[in-house]
């Protein structure tokens, strides 16, 4: 099947659950045994229930995975990954250019349970060659796009050095999502989404899911969820099915409203630069080119000409359309100020040394029409005028 048919069509069989056309809700937390010992593949929610397995072998699949895991949240989702395969004293080399909550529970949890925490310009190759020759690496994360400004890496090059060098590769492919980018087809072991975004759309569903290539890590995963029980719930499992099954036709107005709504914001005056992989004189245009199919994200960063928390402000307030959200990816567009939002965890000096400034602003193209995102972003923007 082609990836439109499998969004809808794929791990899902009626005639195992009385002919229902949708996936059923199995809002239970037990199943019954007839005896002692037998053997049935639903025992307790925590450890299987049917409405999560149908998506996580869902998401699987459109991975191109062998597992899929989903979890209540996505930091719940990206603590499992690396609660699993990191120990004290292991080395995790993550992008500069991280999540703000990843971020954070690499350096606020993982780092003081004695993890060696490497955060590294992985937009040039070479400097993860200089870190494998001086160190042992256990795992190396990657974000592309990343989150806010949107810079990418060379999945296939990065995964190639760092399976080379005996090290794990995992990857956050929440903004590119499987109809955009399959990283596990260019050399990455894990991936991970935070379905709360795009593979939902709605806004109405917190959880995150991680895809596994190889079924040894499948096992060592599966282990950990069992046992620490930060697994998604039934009714979110059927909201992210409902959600991927338009993925595709969302997908493709995010990807057309990103890329217009980049176009124009280049031409207003208020605005110094717009940060979007879809433009030709975007720094990794190419790489985008190569790794990225059906279009280049639906999101769009700015900065404003006014680098300064008011001038910002001042944007937020006169938008009338779009909202001020933490989050991303779903129908509606939002306007985020990662420095005091995403990534508010981050120190001053950090936040600075990686581009976060008071005047960048992070727009999550809905799929509105164009012309109606356009006016009020461009109303707003000329506040500053």
């Amino acid at each position: 099947m082609k990836f439109a048919t499998q969004t809808i069509h794929s791990s899902y069989q009626p005639e195992e659950h009385n002919r229902a056309l949708m996936p059923p809700i199995y809002q239970n937390s037990m199943f019954a045994l007839h005896e002692i010992g037998e053997n049935i593949p639903f025992r307790y929610a925590r450890i299987s229930n049917p409405t999560r397995q149908v998506l996580e072998d869902t998401v699987a699949e459109l991975e191109n995975g062998c597992a899929g895991f989903a979890y209540a949240s996505g930091m719940a989702g990206i603590d499992a990954v690396w609660r699993t395969f990191l120990r004290p004293g292991d080395t995790i080399v993550a992008v500069a250019d991280i999540y703000g909550g990843a971020y954070d529970l690499l350096t606020e949890v993982y780092a003081q349970w004695g993890v060696n925490v490497i955060f590294a310009d992985l937009t040039n190759p070479a400097n993860l060659d200089s870190i494998l020759a001086q160190t042992k690496v256990k795992m190396v994360w990657l974000e592309t796009p990343s989150n806010p400004l949107l810079r990418l890496v060379d999945i296939a090059a990065l995964s190639a050095k760092a399976k080379a060098a005996g090290a794990i590769v995992g990857i956050d492919n929440t903004f590119g999502t499987p109809y955009v980018q399959q990283p596990l087809n260019l050399g990455v072991d894990i991936v991970f989404h935070s379905a709360t975004k795009y593979l939902c759309g709605h806004s109405d569903v917190l959880m995150g899911i991680v895809v596994v290539k190889d079924e040894a890590h499948a096992r060592q995963l599966r282990a950990l969820s069992i046992q620490t029980g930060g697994v998604a719930g039934p009714m979110d499992c059927a909201l992210v099915l409902r959600g991927i099954k338009t993925l595709v036709v969302r997908m493709d107005r995010h990807l057309a409203n990103a890329a217009e709504l980049a176009r124009r914001l280049k031409q207003h005056p208020a605005v110094e630069k717009v940060f979007y992989p879809g433009l030709p004189e975007h720094e990794h245009h190419d790489i985008a080119c190569k790794q990225m199919k059906h279009g280049f994200g639906g999101v769009v960063s700015i900065y404003l000409r006014q680098n300064s928390r008011e001038a910002a402000n001042s944007v937020i307030k006169n938008l009338r359309l779009i909202r001020m959200a933490a989050s991303l990816g779903g129908v509606e567009s939002l306007i985020n100020h990662s420095s005091s939002q995403s990534h508010s965890g981050m120190s001053k000096e950090v936040k600075e040394a990686l581009g976060i400034r008071e005047g960048l602003l992070r727009i999550s193209a809905g799929i509105e029409d164009i012309e109606d995102i356009w006016e009020d972003i461009s109303h707003a923007l000329n506040t500053l005028i």
